[in-house]
């Protein structure tokens, strides 16, 4: 029998219950959200005079949770149209309803006693067969369905999301003693291909994978802070982004995530498991009980190992000194060891300069990355059979770009063991015992898969579930069809390419144009359709600045036209190839990489696509053919409305204030995608293969090269009155400054077609040139300089 989700129902709407409930409506599924009844009526209640059994009342705890969670920054839904897929209810009213859910999560406190209520109140109402699952973080899943009817123990288990749920890809799922297999195999599919997750099956631990693993890490480097004594900067240099793992590092991780929920977890483990080697570690410092006892929490309190202060008008950050516990000014964080990382932009490869560093930060590498070797080699048959499951739950929880079987990897098995022994830690007998049977690493890669060593087997195994994917590290090498310093061409089977880009932060310049010009050369010699896309952190930031901003003050303006034209005759030629040609855009994708996804014959974006044009910002206009499709799709909308100004002015906006969308479901709103064209993939590691299925099913449809529009309609001096009309009123208004007037009019002067004295249609050449005349003469604008100089150097957009 085919298991369809249509409907879910979610038990608890706090942080985590709405959150899911809105990742649900993300995904287009109907969600009802309940939770108990208040017992008293607020205040505000009171004045209105409304009672306990008003509807309003009743529904007030779910209500107000669900709107703070709509009105959380970064949003947890994609698109606002998606909230109407929320009912709000409670657990006395409407618990019935949840007898046409597909599927009932549980989200409740973390008391057993609280949720073996719950689930004895749903038993009454849910029909065999439902799916009937616990988000807990901890609680034993055996303790949970105990006293339950078989049809309910057969359908439960764990399935512990992250938090925020939309935004962090682990999905542990945790069987039950009776869970059927049928059950655990839906959970594992539907998570990876409905969701975007990461599905982990885990074993019934404390803590299970993913926090029994990153708590360690976490409190590993609570005790280490002080033996090695660094600062909370210095920990969150070393520990952040140089190594794969988010800005926000550990320190201010803390922060975000609440202490008391990190304290809530390590209390755990530790009363938990009592015969863990690193029992001891588990027990919290003494700044840490301190912390807690000053309700320094982090963010909710507005405190915590950080502190925003306002100093003379102006906001200051803090640091808590952990010897004294006092707040000071924030110290630079400088180690000669990262400086020589500074040139390797694969952050793999960082790892064996790291560990062999001379100074206090290689000390910190050898002794943080020995314990947490030590320690995951010896979780293994305990939290995992299986080791990838373990590097998985990192990367996917934690937002580790690589787990720790990997890094070890990558520093080489037996050096790993080297600097464990150096450092008093000790592996797993089973890692010896894998090396002296001739295995040399975790992890290899067979024609285009990846296997991993299975210790249960002593062999290595197919990392399962990888049909799906196609991972462009493992083929690389051997299915390079071109590459330059900018791109790798790969052959990525069935007649279709795939144009990756390898700059730094993706950003396009010359070599990028030059690879992805002679990817359409060879897909219309040889292939049947291209694909462009990577996977990297972000699609592309845009076009190298740092070459347009040394032309210009060179004031080498011929070079910089023929620079600006090589872009657009390069978005043209992927709208106007002999191939069909399908752009992948996920994470940034700014400037000119929204640029090329609206030239593309298809655009397959990942749901977290951050897209724009925000060429405003470094004191021009979009100068590769996006502000000339601006106008274009502005033009199309004209035929199914007669308001063709404020059609017009709707896109024109989109790009003189920069708009950049949340999400690929709020391109659309901005038109930056097209519904019916282009679409959108919740997992971004499927991205990729969904592309290329898409190339080979316009190339089998018969794929024609399109014929070049001459039917765009401008609205002439009847649109650009308008523009400046209103660039006039914000700037004396003092909304925007006199360069912001001049770039906005020099867009409405390429979106209004020109001064043309009535609506005319022409082609998209014409307005291409009238683009690339308006982006040059920004260029010979001092501000504009200082703007692209700002952007260069401190990465942030100067106003002027």
């Amino acid at each position: 029998m085919q298991r369809l989700i249509k409907k879910i129902a979610v038990i608890g709407s706090g942080i985590m219950g709405s959150g899911i409930a809105c990742h649900f409506a993300n995904i287009g599924v109907e969600v009802l959200l309940l939770d108990i009844v208040p017992r008293e009526l607020t205040e505000k209640e009171k004045v209105k005079g409304v009672t306990l059994e008003s509807k309003s009342v009743r529904n007030r705890l779910v209500n107000d949770s669900l709107t703070a969670a709509l009105k959380s920054k970064p949003s947890l839904i994609y698109s606002k149209k998606f909230e109407d897929r929320i009912t709000t209810g409670n657990l006395e009213d409407d618990i019935s309803k949840i007898a046409s859910a597909d599927w009932i999560i549980e989200v409740v406190i973390e008391r057993l006693d609280i949720k073996k209520m719950v689930f004895e109140n749903i038993e009454k109402y849910r029909k065999p067969g439902t799916l009937i699952t616990s988000n807990t973080s901890g609680i034993p899943i055996k303790f949970m369905s105990e006293g339950r009817s078989d049809d309910f123990q057969k359908h439960f288990c764990g399935t512990h999301f992250f938090n925020p749920a939309r935004y962090l890809n682990l999905f542990e799922i945790i069987p039950g003693p009776k869970t059927s297999d049928e059950v655990l195999s839906f959970l594992t599919g539907y998570g990876e291909k409905f969701l975007g997750k990461t599905s982990v099956v885990a074993k019934d631990t404390p803590a299970f994978i993913g926090n029994r693993v990153g708590i360690f890490s976490i409190m590993s480097l609570f005790h280490m802070v002080k033996e090695l004594d660094l600062t909370i900067e210095e920990v969150d240099k070393l520990s952040g982004p140089v190594i794969g793992r988010p800005k926000s590092a550990t320190f201010r991780t803390v922060d975000v995530v609440g202490l008391d929920t990190l304290v809530h977890v390590a209390n755990g483990i530790y009363d938990n498991c009592p015969n863990d080697e690193k029992h001891d570690l588990f027990k919290l410092p003494a700044f840490i009980n301190t912390m807690m006892e000053n309700k320094w929490l982090g963010s909710k309190t507005k405190q915590g190992f950080y502190k925003k202060t306002m100093t003379d008008g102006k906001k200051e950050i803090l640091s808590l000194d952990l010897n004294t516990l006092e707040y000071r000014t924030k110290k630079r964080a400088k180690f000669a060891t990262l400086e020589l990382t500074k040139n390797i932009d694969n952050v793999i490869d960082r790892f064996k300069v790291l560990v062999a560093g001379k100074d206090k930060a290689g000390e910190f590498y050898r002794k943080s990355l020995a314990a947490l070797f030590a320690y995951v080699s010896h979780r293994i048959p305990e939290i995992s059979d299986e080791l990838y499951k373990i590097d998985d739950a990192m990367k996917a929880g934690f937002g580790w770009e690589h787990g720790p079987f990997q890094i070890w990897d990558a520093i080489g098995i037996e050096k790993g063991i080297e600097i464990m022994k150096a450092e008093g830690a000790v592996p797993a007998s089973w890692v010896n015992e894998m090396i002296t049977n001739g295995h040399t690493s975790f992890y290899t890669v067979k024609e285009g898969a990846t296997y991993y060593y299975n210790n249960s087997k002593k062999t290595q195994e197919k990392v399962p579930g990888q049909d799906a994917f196609i991972i462009l590290d493992n083929i690389r090498k051997t299915s390079e069809v071109y590459k330059n310093a900018g791109v790798v061409i790969e052959d990525i089977g069935d007649g279709i390419l795939n144009c990756e880009f390898r700059s730094k932060m993706n950003s396009i310049g010359g070599d990028v144009l030059s690879g992805l010009n002679k990817a359409i050369d060879l897909a219309e010699q040889n292939f049947q359709g291209l694909v462009i896309g990577n996977q990297g952190a972000n699609f592309s930031v845009g076009a190298n600045i740092g070459m347009i901003f040394m032309l210009a003050v060179e004031q080498e303006y011929d070079e910089l036209n023929m620079a600006v034209k090589y872009f657009q005759d390069t978005t043209m030629r992927l709208r106007y190839s002999g191939i069909p040609t399908v752009v992948a855009p996920h994470g940034m994708t700014l400037g000119g990489g929204c640029e090329l996804a609206l030239h593309a014959d298809k655009v397959v974006a990942a749901a977290e696509t951050y897209i724009g044009l925000v060429e405003f910002g470094v004191g021009v206009i979009p100068g590769g053919g996006g502000s000339k499709e601006m106008a274009l799709r502005a033009s199309d909308t004209f035929e199914k409305n007669d308001v063709e100004l404020n059609r017009l002015q709707e896109h024109f906006l989109t790009v003189a204030m920069a708009k950049v969308a949340t999400s690929a479901h709020e391109a659309y709103d901005l038109n930056l995608l097209q519904k019916g064209k282009d679409i959108v993939v919740v997992n971004k590691s499927r991205q990729i293969a969904t592309a290329k299925a898409h190339a080979i099913l316009m190339a089998e449809q018969g794929y024609t090269q399109p014929v070049k529009r001459k039917d765009v309609k401008v609205l002439g001096k009847q649109a650009l009155g308008m523009f400046m009309v209103g660039t006039d009123s914000m700037e004396a208004g003092k909304y925007i400054s006199e360069h912001d007037k001049k770039i906005a009019n020099k867009l409405a002067y390429v979106m209004a077609g020109g001064d043309l004295s009535e609506p005319t249609r022409v082609s998209e050449q014409y307005l291409l040139d009238l683009e690339r005349e308006a982006f040059l003469s920004l260029t010979t604008e001092r501000k504009t300089l200082e703007r692209l100089e700002q952007m260069l150097k401190k990465g942030r957009p100067l106003r002027n």
